[in-house]
């Protein structure tokens, strides 16, 4: 019954009317239009957001990589000076003639006149 009389009710056709229908399409538009807006943006703030922390994360990991190559080569820095130091210092003593004699002597059995070398083994 109802359905029935829902067919017989006449709709008003002035420009009132037509007016508030208009003024009701546009205002579902903006609002349909202010969603796609908002729902655009979101994306756009979403991917920024990706590669702006993507980025921050590998350059942290390469930062990490470089301090500990870095600690590393100071490292390989100090070792090479203490070498360094240790062979100078090898360049001073070589310039010394009894300091030769005694490597010479230890080390390839060489002897002054008169002088006998007794080669002991060492005990393990």
């Amino acid at each position: 019954m109802n359905a029935i009389r829902k067919r017989k009710i006449a709709k008003i056709e002035n420009e009132y009317v037509q007016q508030s229908e208009q003024a009701m399409i546009l205002e579902k538009r903006k609002r349909k239009m202010l969603f796609r807006r908002l729902a655009v943006f979101s994306v756009f703030f979403l991917i920024v957001s990706i590669i702006m922390i993507s980025t921050f994360l590998s350059r942290t990991s390469a930062l990490e990589e470089k301090l500990a190559e870095r600690e590393q080569l100071e490292q390989q820095l100090a070792n090479l000076e203490r070498e360094q130091k240790h062979l100078e210092e090898e360049i001073v003593k070589l310039n010394d003639e009894e300091y030769i004699a005694k490597l010479a002597r230890r080390d390839y059995f060489l002897s002054q006149e008169g002088e006998i070398i007794f080669n002991i083994p060492e005990k393990e």
